[in-house]
């Protein structure tokens, strides 16, 4: 049996479908630019409904942007909903409403209404837990603004919504839930069969009742015996949620404060208690999703399937009237009305997939050095494949996820593991763990950041605001107007909390990929492709930069080199197709076998040059300068990789010169005659180099350099000078250097 499947074998996905309302053709907004599509708007709000957990609400898995404003919601769908069950008691029905209180309590504490209440949006599981399914509809759709229908079952839904066109308050949900529980309370359907219109008229006939709202509905109903038969203590819960003024209604989280509910919160309290070890080795929804889709798994084949999404012939799209204003008229499309129906998909196609792997391999065995120790063989033969490869390969990615789940969990006591991992690759689904991870984060972050002042008007606001509409447009995610209000707060954060940098025009492509990863805590190649590179970049110091440069115009080398220098802007504006994996495998490389010295900036942290490093006149040296520290670093541990080129006059190398460099004069060098068979039988080792670093010593920083740019002419790679010359290595260790005679 599937170890991620083990303790809970009924969890499963529910999909559905709707369409966000199309703007009008050519209509622009105030800053002159098209307006921002409301299937993106709806996408960018979504992303923070993916964040709520909670057991009484179910969590959102994927919200997907697909052709013609269509929106698909992927949600976790554990159970049956409340109106596949009947014969329910007393007791049952005031714990169901119980926990759906708590359900809409936590929501009204993220300041979220649900309006969706029904019968068919509370899910009960097998083990009697109740969980709100698409509780996130009202505010993914910006208070049902972004779509053309109505948000809400008009049975259930109270009064003050037909009348009020404002926004929601959480007692609508308070009444629809007494509504919920009269009906299940009374054993019958109310207002059963009748038509919308009808159904309209008699919630609007409510307001002028002059009784209770239950008991008025147990008379029409013809339950007026099961309503007296009911104990006093439910008959207030359910009239403190019927109440006809929104202001005589009690909230969610006053309603959890009746009497009747006093037993079922200590109840909740001490098995929440209890259950605090239970079921630790459970995968959680997002990575059986992650899974799932790797195993084969896709929602809009199974919403096809079932018949939630149909292609229709193009003929029939076609409009009978278009006017200038870009209005279409013709036959009502009932496509943009909501379907109710949800496709339940089962774990079956991830159950076969990982049904051989054992029930331990749920947690990897981390020893007191944090080493792990689990599947060496299936990970070091998967670790030999391309990323792309390592990414769709559903086996391996779950001992990845496990693995960092169990790393991130102590992290930072973690932190050296995680980067070892971090070198061979990082799974997506916690891709943005790992990088806070990789950067040192630590401490409340949220109250930090809370605590930067992001509202008051700063010299560079106009700038920022700019810069972010025109940008990212390729990403469905920052192009939305949640994706450019998180952006903006970061830049001016960083602006604020950086008084000594000024904001710049690129800052918010360097941003992007973070706000992308982290969208919901708060750029030249496509989003999707730039995270592979970043894994890499964070594991680096900030000399590593340049040597992506550097892969990236190794792969446009022959494009670049047959254009001039306007073809070359045009070809970098028009992004030419870059192989990204290629691009960090060669970065790596030169990273490792260059010095870190050679790479120096300026303004790095924690630099590994020495304390008296002086840099060169700007344009005095076209060669690098090697410290002394990574000379002796290559002398010491790859000798093999080291040609040491001393250039002083024949008596002074023979009273002290280090061990196997080769000595080439400079008074014997015509600089005019760039031949490397002028150099003598000593330029053999520099004309067979292919791998070694070449390192100039000699008297005089200037003479040193112009000898390197002499060896560089007549094509020698891998050249540099010593900084400080032979009296610098002399004074840091004098024991290298010996006499030739």
């Amino acid at each position: 049996m599937c170890p991620a499947l083990l303790e809970n074998e009924e969890r499963r996905f529910g999909g559905m479908t709707f369409f966000a309302q199309s703007h009008p053709v050519e209509v622009c907004g105030s800053n002159g630019l098209p307006l921002t599509p409301n299937s993106i708007t709806i996408y960018g709000k979504s992303q923070f409904l993916k964040t709520i957990h909670h057991p009484n609400l179910s969590t959102y898995l994927d919200i997907i942007r697909s052709k013609h404003e269509r929106i698909v919601v992927v949600t976790e769908y554990n159970g049956d909903p409340l109106k596949s069950k009947e014969n329910l008691n007393t007791d049952y029905i005031i714990k169901i409403a119980f926990q759906c209180l708590l359900g809409l309590q936590y929501m009204n504490e993220l300041d979220l209404v649900h309006r969706h209440l029904s019968p068919e949006n509370i899910l009960i599981s097998k083990c009697e837990n109740v969980q709100l399914y698409n509780f996130g509809l009202y505010y993914m759709t910006d208070c049902g603004k972004n779509v053309s229908f109505p948000i809400g079952y008009p049975k259930y839904t109270a009064p003050e919504v037909f009348l009020s066109p404002g926004v929601s308050s959480p007692k609508v949900d308070s009444w629809s839930l007494g509504m919920i529980i009269a009906e299940l309370l009374l054993e019958k359907p109310i207002w059963p069969g009748i038509k919308l219109s009808q159904c309209l008229r008699k919630v609007l006939s409510l307001i002028h009742c002059e009784t209770s709202v239950f008991e008025r509905l147990a008379r029409e109903t013809n339950c007026y015996n099961t309503y007296k038969n009911l104990p006093d203590r439910v008959k207030d819960f359910v009239d403190c949620c019927l109440q006809i003024h929104p202001s005589k209604r009690k909230i969610p989280r006053e309603l959890l404060k009746l009497p009747i509910f006093e037993e079922y919160l200590i109840k909740t309290q001490k098995e929440k208690e209890e259950s605090t070890y239970e079921n630790v080795t459970t995968r959680k929804m997002d990575e059986l999703y992650y899974l799932w889709q790797l195993a084969g798994g896709d929602i809009t084949v199974e919403l096809k399937k079932q018949g939630l999404i149909r292609s229709r012939p193009p003929i029939l799209s076609v409009p009978n009237l278009v006017i200038l204003l870009g209005q279409m008229f013709g036959r009502r499309d009932t496509a943009g009305l909501l379907d109710l129906r949800v496709v339940k998909v089962p774990l079956d196609t991830l159950h076969q997939r990982l049904s051989h792997i054992p029930y331990t391999a749920n947690y990897s065995y981390l020893t007191n050095q944090m080493r792990v120790k689990s599947q060496e063989d299936l990970i070091d033969a998967a670790s030999q494949l391309p990323l792309i490869i390592r990414e769709r390969d559903t086996e391996y990615q779950f001992y990845r996820i496990v693995l960092y789940d169990r790393l991130l969990q102590v992290y930072p006591i973690t932190r050296e593991a995680i980067i070892e991992e971090a070198h061979k690759d990082i799974p997506p689904p916690v891709r943005g763990a790992v990088w806070a991870a990789l950067l040192g984060i630590t401490g409340d972050i949220q109250k930090r950041y809370d605590m930067i002042d992001k509202e008051t008007p700063t010299h560079t606001d106009r700038q920022i605001e700019v810069d972010i509409p025109r940008c990212h447009q390729y990403s469905e995610l920052l192009s939305s107007g949640a994706g450019h209000e998180r952006l903006q707060r970061l830049l001016k954060a960083w602006v604020r909390n950086n008084p000594h940098y000024v904001y710049w025009q690129g800052l918010d492509s360097l941003t992007a990929p973070f706000l992308y990863l982290n969208f919901n805590n708060e750029d030249v190649f496509p989003l999707h492709k730039i995270l592979h590179l970043w894994d890499k970049l964070l594991l680096g110091d900030s000399s590593f930069p340049l040597l992506v440069g550097l892969a990236i115009l190794k792969q446009l080398r022959d494009s670049l080199l047959t254009s001039g220098f306007n073809e070359c802007i045009l070809l970098f504006s028009d992004l030419p197709e870059i192989d990204i994996e290629l691009c960090v495998k060669d970065s790596m490389t030169m990273y490792q076998n260059t010095p870190a010295s050679i790479t120096y900036r300026k303004h790095q942290f924690n630099q590994p040059k020495d304390m008296n490093w002086s840099d060169p006149e700007p344009g005095t040296e076209k060669m690098p300068r090697i410290s002394v520290d990574d000379f002796l670093d290559l002398l010491d541990h790859s000798p093999e990789r080291l040609i040491a080129v001393d250039v002083r006059n024949n008596i002074q190398f023979e009273r002290g010169a280090v061990v196997g460099s080769i000595n080439i004069p400079f008074s014997s060098v015509q600089l005019s005659q760039t031949h490397i068979d002028t150099l003598g039988p000593h330029a053999k080792p520099l004309v067979e180099n292919k791998n070694s670093v070449v390192v100039i010593i000699g008297p005089h920083d200037q003479n040193n350099a112009l000898f390197a740019d002499f060896l560089v002419k007549c094509g020698v790679i891998g050249v540099c000078s010593l900084q400080g010359g032979i009296s610098t290595l002399r004074m840091k260790s004098p024991n290298v250097i010996v006499a030739a005679r």
